[in-house]
């Protein structure tokens, strides 16, 4: 399905009626790229970019997680990146921090799976990719962000029709992906002011949307396999399992991930 005439990405319509937030107070939009976190991490050499966020209608060279390709056509997605130049919350909470702030932006029913994906009627509906690089000012944090939305069922591989799900198909309309680019932007800047002076708040607005909590987790630290009761997270540390040995431990997102 090609993307709606008037669904085209504009920096001015995404940035109305924004307020004076510090996120997306810049917005860039590239009709194709090999990747926005690349794009963003060019202007991540100047630290008054901070708060920049990079669009594009395509992505060549998407990537998630642990080598993953992130699969979108022209005009079917939000594919963005948030650059932090200036940021001051660690890694493992401001991955929580965007969890959440995608998941309220794509709806009330929308669900967590650490550490970086966001499901709607138990399929994958969106994804996050937390990056970091260090300048001479300091560490910059790159969050790739992209969000199903005009797919249809077999606009997706067909080892994924029974996985992955859009916004069109689960609310059986067509969405406006300038209204969720707004929305975003907007969740964004006020979840992260959030996480700086309540990061309590951010674990509990967190345990409400895991589809992991209270449940059994299989995931793979450093190349072990560890299983386990899901009893938290930490806003330091990580995922919190009760080992089915009996231990109690800490796994950050940075070397984890969940076994499939």
């Amino acid at each position: 399905m090609p993307c709606p005439k008037n669904d085209l990405l504009d920096p001015d319509k995404i940035k109305a009626n924004l307020g004076a937030p510090c996120i997306g107070r810049d917005v860039i939009i590239f009709k194709s790229t090999s990747s926005t976190n690349d794009i963003a991490a060019e202007y991540a050499r100047d630290k008054s970019n901070n708060g920049l966020v990079v669009f594009a209608e395509e992505q060549t060279s998407g990537r998630g997680r642990a080598a993953n390709k992130w699969l979108s056509d022209t005009g079917q997605s939000i594919l963005c990146s948030l650059l932090l130049t200036d940021c001051r919350l660690n890694p493992e909470l401001l991955s929580l921090t965007a969890a959440v702030a995608v998941a309220e932006t794509i709806g009330r029913h929308a669900k967590v799976k650490w550490p970086n994906d966001i499901f709607l009627s138990g399929k994958k509906i969106a994804g996050i990719l937390l990056e970091s690089k260090t300048y001479d000012y300091g560490i910059a944090y790159i969050i790739g962000i992209g969000i199903n939305c005009h797919q249809q069922k077999h606009s997706f591989p067909k080892e994924l029709q029974n996985a992955a799900t859009s916004l069109d198909i689960e609310t059986k309309t067509t969405c406006s992906r300038i209204s969720l680019a707004r929305r975003l932007l907007a969740r964004l800047d006020h979840r992260i002011e959030t996480a700086q002076t309540d990061e309590t708040r951010i674990i509990e607005l967190w345990r409400k949307r895991s589809i992991q909590l209270g449940h059994r987790v299989t995931l793979v630290f450093d190349g072990s396999r560890f299983t386990g009761n899901c009893i938290g997270i930490d806003p330091e540390q990580g995922l919190i399992l009760q080992l089915d040995a009996g231990a109690v431990r800490f796994f950050d997102a940075a070397h984890t991930t969940i076994a499939k």
